[in-house]
């Protein structure tokens, strides 16, 4: 049974919609295209306005709804995917109330998969300040009292370094948060697992393993998160099963960084 829209039916051949603060979420993009290959994806980076993890909850929830008003308006959108922790933790609740026959999906920090992971009982968390201080967060982190211990860090300008492609400043605050962090490795007492709590933070993988070593497990949502889209569109009768993929890509400032970091993080599709 297809859901109802008030512009109109929606039809399986209609659009994802995905967004962020900026290209963080090119990474659950990535989950996203290999889970629903025949998928059409309008991916909207609010780069006048980047990053959101160093915004107040009003002012993203106010930006959320203004992105997701459009995707319906512009592109007829048949599921949005709030493709940022920040603004999942803000604004998923008032997008699920405008929009109560919208799929949304939004992403949180992997902690109960890090907790089934650890063997040490000790992780890390890295994640926007607005994340981290959020209600939504801090019910998630109560939910598992007990269970293991958590180090979190609230990694103040590193999603915007990344938007920036600056990589001494990365590199300098990747090394700042992993030390604020404590002892990584897979000892007693010492942290086996680092939840990446921000979409932006699977690109600079590479650089997070220099200072936590090999033995430590990276985990981050955009799997779980393709995986739950691919449920509600299969459930709602609206997957795209066959057909050839595609994408656009727009912004709400100058396309050039965009464009430039899909060209170098967005995986190719067959």
């Amino acid at each position: 049974m297809n859901l109802a829209r008030v512009d109109g039916p929606v039809h399986a051949d209609d659009p994802i919609g995905v967004f962020d603060s900026g290209v963080g979420g090119l990474s659950v993009l990535n989950a996203l295209r290999e889970a629903l290959p025949h998928e059409r994806f309008v991916y909207f980076a609010d780069t006048a306005h980047a990053p959101y993890g160093e915004r107040g909850d009003a002012f993203v929830a106010e930006r959320s709804a203004a992105v997701a008003r459009h995707l319906l308006d512009a592109h007829r959108i048949k599921a949005l995917v709030v493709a940022c922790n920040t603004a999942t933790a803000a604004a998923i609740h008032r997008l699920r109330a405008d929009h109560p026959a919208l799929p949304v999906v939004g992403v949180e920090p992997a902690l109960k998969p890090a907790v089934a992971l650890s063997r040490t009982g000790h992780i890390a968390v890295l994640a926007t300040r607005v994340t981290v201080e959020s209600r939504k967060f801090q019910t998630l982190l109560a939910s598992l009292a007990g269970q293991a211990s958590f180090s979190i860090v609230a990694c103040d300008g590193l999603a915007g370094a990344i938007e920036r492609s600056d990589a001494a400043r990365i590199s300098a605050l990747c090394e700042q948060y992993s030390a604020a962090a404590g002892c990584f490795g897979s000892g007693d007492g010492q942290l086996d697992t680092l939840v990446l709590g921000c979409t932006h933070y699977p690109f600079i993988a590479d650089e997070l393993r220099r200072h936590t070593g090999e033995a430590v497990r990276f985990i981050d949502t955009g799997a779980p998160v393709a995986q739950q889209t691919r449920r509600l569109l299969a459930q709602a009768g609206t997957q795209r099963t066959e057909g050839i993929g595609d994408l656009c890509l727009l912004s709400s400032g100058a396309p050039e960084s965009l464009n430039a970091a899909a060209a170098r993080w967005l995986a190719a599709t067959a």
